[in-house]
């Protein structure tokens, strides 16, 4: 059973990045929503590309952790404990 709580809780927590970080987005446009997308991004600015003549491999990852993400969180874990 604890191995099924875990899955479902990474989903909801994925979720509620995703959906946190799309409701940011949308409220950059509105002035008093503006502080929903205020953030921090951390990762790699320019992918690092590996060559190895006939196999090219390309590595790169960017995180941004808005406040509307933050919140999805918040609320994908409070729905979890409801569950």
């Amino acid at each position: 059973m604890g191995y099924k709580n875990f899955w479902i809780l990474l989903i909801m927590l994925l979720t509620g990045i995703v959906l946190g970080g799309f409701i940011g987005q949308l409220a950059d446009g509105v002035v008093w929503l503006k502080w929903l997308n205020y953030g921090q991004s951390f990762g790699l600015d320019t992918p690092l590309v590996i060559d190895f003549g006939l196999l090219v491999i390309t590595f790169g990852l960017t995180i941004k952790i808005t406040m509307a993400s933050i919140i999805g969180v918040a609320i994908a874990l409070i729905i979890y404990r409801m569950i």
